[in-house]
């Protein structure tokens, strides 16, 4: 396989096409080859008058089809290894520009607020190329598949094909949708406001970055604390922080559920069960799955960043066999067996063979019972209720889960032996229990704070006592609630809990640095800084049953 690119010194050129195969070969991605060009630094307009920076990389012999990608992150190595260079070399060209505001294209970056606009200039643009071939595709992941959503809420012609993985359609949800923010906004501005800085790569820098950012993270309040600390460097966040309503015309430009009610493109989804985003990997596939679109998806065990790790091998094998199969229309390439393929942690293996998620399943209920167990039937015995105090002084640590960085499934071990915690663990499992879908707890639950948080964990026991994260729910809870009921639906997993196991439940107050914890004063979460703690109780008698209910296939 050749790359010509005259646009930069041939030795350079060199090193990256070095760089690029030892890349492939680490990564596991399918090896390519055709021989393609790049011609960089395209000028394409905008409504405002504006211009976007843009790579064109095409095989030397005629494309077998036309790929979009979008995004803020730059058009370097890194970025395109899995999407560009990757697509090119198997017969496809591929449009790739950067967002308005970065690297090299025109204007302010602003999270999210105009790539709507923006892809329909851009299509407007590709249209009258006459190296367009008169059909595309979209390919990216995380703020690259947001573009693709945005894009196809409202353009004339649809794509050909769209690969979306582990992407949002609604970045509001992702920030304020547990009614928390979401503090890992605050290292996505971090990076975003220093990914063209010199040396912004540098491994060293950004474990340096990771410690400074901890005060950023733990101050008060939230918006002046980070402002101070980005200097001007990310002005988006202050508002975005200070905004918890997501019915303010603010979130507007950042909600693109009307994309799925009018895409009719055949859409391949990938997700992973520690990602960001799980939960709207889920809804966009149950949606376009209830408006019979074309639509498959599969789940791994990732988190976020790993899409670029441990996950990139299978992303790329499975986005080809999607382009080549939709956009190419060789339908020989298709290898697909079912439309859902997720991976069963526990068990430690794929399930290819599903063809909708979740599959049928009984509710199988686990009742809050004396001792801090969970048992089969409600204690017919009055019990005490328990209770633990959150303080937003000292918040309850995450520990793992869905993170941009250090999270996925972590030894929790260390958090059930907190005194702001409640644990209830069942007996030991004489027979598999496999669960497949959205585990709910349902808690007879009040608090003497009516501003507070519930976060409840699933836990894998091992034979060695060991506590390991499975999946996991947060919500704040309405200030005007009536004490009683309280409801907690936890992000979807498939997970079989072996014999000779425990499953655990993990209840508490908050998970900070994930969440913003709840000062307890009402404040806006963004500008608030007096602290007040919430002592929470739990009833679990036959009177009040407090349960948790898994969804189980046989």
């Amino acid at each position: 396989m050749t790359v010509i690119d005259d646009s930069i010194p041939t030795g350079r050129g060199l090193l990256d096409r070095l760089v690029d195969d030892a890349a492939r070969r680490l990564l596991k991605l399918p090896t390519g080859t055709v021989d393609y060009t790049i011609t960089r630094d395209l000028r394409i307009p905008t409504r405002d008058g504006l211009e976007l920076a843009a790579d064109l990389y095409r095989p030397l012999d005629d494309p077998i089809g036309t790929v979009l990608v979008r995004g803020p992150y730059g058009r370097g190595l890194t970025m395109t290894l899995t999407t560009a260079r990757l697509c090119a070399s198997h017969g496809y060209q591929v449009l790739f520009v950067s967002s308005r505001g970065t690297f090299g294209s025109g204007g302010i970056f602003q999270p999210a607020r105009t790539e709507a606009d923006d892809g329909q200039d851009v299509l407007f643009w590709m249209y009258k190329q006459d190296w367009y071939t008169g059909s595309f595709a979209t390919v990216g992941a995380s703020y690259l598949g947001f573009t693709q959503w945005a894009l196809m809420s409202d353009t004339p012609v649809q794509p050909a094909a769209a690969v979306v993985v582990m992407a949002p359609h609604d970045f509001s949800r992702h920030h304020w949708g547990t009614g928390a923010f979401n503090l890992d906004m605050l290292a996505w501005s971090e990076m975003i406001a220093h990914q063209e800085d010199p040396g912004a790569r540098n491994p060293l820098r950004r474990l340096r970055t990771a410690r400074a950012m901890r005060p950023v993270l733990d101050g008060l309040p939230l918006a002046d604390v980070a402002e101070k600390h980005f200097g001007g460097a990310a002005p988006w966040y202050r508002d975005i922080v200070t905004h918890p309503d997501l019915s303010d015309p603010y979130w507007a430009p950042l909600q693109q559920r009307a994309a799925l009610e009018k895409v009719e493109t055949p859409v391949l989804l990938i997700g992973g069960w520690q990602d960001l985003f799980l939960e709207q990997t889920v809804r966009q596939y149950t949606r376009l799955q209830e408006r019979d679109v074309d639509v498959a998806l599969t789940i791994g065990p990732w988190t976020h960043l790993e899409m670029a790790t441990k996950a990139a091998g299978l992303i790329a094998t499975q986005t080809l066999e999607w382009l080549d199969e939709h956009l190419a229309e060789r339908e020989d390439r298709t290898t697909r067996k079912a439309a859902v393929q997720v991976y069963v942690t526990g068990a430690d293996e794929w399930r290819e063979d599903l063809e909708t998620w979740p599959p049928d399943t009984e509710d199988f209920e686990l009742f809050l019972g004396p001792g801090r167990a969970l048992v089969e039937q409600p204690s017919l015995q009055p019990t005490s209720p328990l209770s633990f105090t959150f303080d937003p002084a000292a918040p309850t640590p995450t520990v793992g889960g869905p993170l941009m960085r250090g999270g996925g499934y972590r030894d929790d071990g260390k958090l059930v032996a907190r005194n702001d915690v409640l644990t209830f663990t069942g007996d030991l499992l004489t027979k598999s229990v496999q669960v497949f879908g959205t585990p709910v707890v349902d808690l007879d639950h009040s608090t003497d704070n009516p501003h507070a948080d519930l976060f409840v964990r699933l836990s894998d026991v091992d034979g060695q006592g060991r506590s390991r994260s499975i999946t996991e729910g947060y919500v704040r809870l309405d200030p005007e609630r009536e004490e009683g009921p309280v409801i907690v639906r936890m992000r979807p997993t498939a997970h079989r809990f072996e014999p000779g196991h425990r499953i655990r439940l993990i209840v508490a107050g908050g998970s900070h640095p994930q969440f913003a914890r709840n000062l307890g004063t009402g404040e806006n979460p963004g500008t608030g800084s007096e602290l007040r703690p919430s002592t929470h109780t739990v009833q679990y008698d036959a009177q009040h049953p407090s349960c948790l209910v898994l969804p189980v296939v046989s």
